[in-house]
């Protein structure tokens, strides 16, 4: 098998991301000082100042293994991105963007599941929380954050008011 054909498989796999976003989504944008693909063991590496950019997500790492293989399930890819820090941004159904930072990001695609650890910190909305390692269910909207056991530096969460519009506010207008 080629590289150009590995490359176009890993795009293939790359084009069922979301369910959502798959008939808006056709191109991906990889942009990478170095690549290698491990063709036995279907694993495509990016090393050097990654950005990936698809459709509403997008992925900033020094490193990004594309991993793709039948027992991860449906869409069958784990993203694992590795930097000083990682950062995926992903567009949300609602407009909000998600950001999240750590040393290491990992997205499981079928499962729509962000885990992140080292200095993980996600924000999306304005609502900030940083810990050690955070895991995040995107489909069900679940998070979960762990301190740092070695320095028991504690999960911060910064949580901001919603704006209320001025006709909501019924003391108004009296």
């Amino acid at each position: 098998m080629t590289n150009k054909l590995f490359l176009s498989l890993l795009l293939l796999g790359f084009s069922n991301l979301s369910y959502a976003e798959e008939a808006s989504m056709s191109q991906v944008s990889i942009k990478a000082g170095k690549q290698q693909a491990q063709l036995k063991t279907n694993i495509g590496i990016f090393e050097e100042n990654v950005e990936i950019i698809h459709g509403n997500r997008e992925i900033y790492a020094d490193r990004l293994e594309v991993h793709q293989r039948e027992e991860l399930g449906e869409n069958k890819q784990l993203l694992v991105a590795t930097g000083k820090p990682a950062r995926f941004i992903e567009k949300q159904a609602d407009g909000t963007l998600l950001s999240a930072s750590a040393e290491e990001v990992r997205y499981d695609v079928a499962n729509r599941l962000l885990t992140i650890k080292g200095k993980a910190e996600i924000n999306q909305a304005g609502q900030v929380i940083k810990a050690e390692a955070i895991i995040y269910d995107i489909e069900k909207q679940l998070i979960s954050a762990e301190r740092n056991e070695q320095n028991q530096q504690r999960v911060h969460t910064i949580l901001v008011p919603e704006k209320k519009s001025p006709k909501s506010n019924p003391e108004q207008g009296q």
